[in-house]
């Protein structure tokens, strides 16, 4: 058994949407980023490959890199776990923990779970997600952006 964290921040900016957990949320700014600017998906990714000692997710898909810019941050998912079965990882579950003053992040959480789920080739109740707000408090309270944490356990299947 292996334990992975990971951890992923990105501002708000005006004329983009919002992705988080693959699902498009009605608020008036989106996520800066090189790619779609998914915060959990990006905060998952840095979970699975530190968990299996494979480095980060800037390793493998580098801002420099304009073939993965405005990238579907689902295609890095599905690609991260490619690689994890290839080094013979399964992934037991995976816990996030979504920071955000505003939008309201709950009334999504079940369609980010379903896509999560697909993507990372689990059942939903492998998944949790929970949302957060920092009461007002520093860049997530101020309503700059986004923070996410995620935590994750993988299974070594054969050494």
């Amino acid at each position: 058994m292996r334990v992975g964290q990971g951890y992923d921040a990105h501002r708000y900016i005006s004329d983009r949407p919002l992705i988080l957990g693959g699902v498009e949320i009605p608020y008036e700014k989106g996520l800066e980023a090189h790619s779609d600017g998914d915060a959990v998906i990006h905060a998952i990714c840095d979970a699975l490959l530190g968990a299996a000692g494979l480095g980060d997710i800037g390793s493998y898909y580098p801002d420099t890199d304009k073939k993965y810019e405005n990238i579907d941050s689902r295609i890095l998912l599905r690609d991260v776990v490619s690689h994890l079965y290839e080094k013979h990882f399964e992934i037991g579950n995976v816990d996030v923990t979504i920071l955000a003053q505003a939008p309201k992040i709950s009334p999504h959480i079940p369609d980010m779970k379903s896509r999560l789920a697909e993507d990372l080739r689990l059942q939903s109740s492998s998944i949790n997600i929970k949302a957060t707000t920092t009461e007002r408090m520093g860049f997530v309270g101020r309503l700059e952006g986004i923070a996410v944490y995620a935590v994750c356990l993988l299974k070594q299947t054969k050494i």
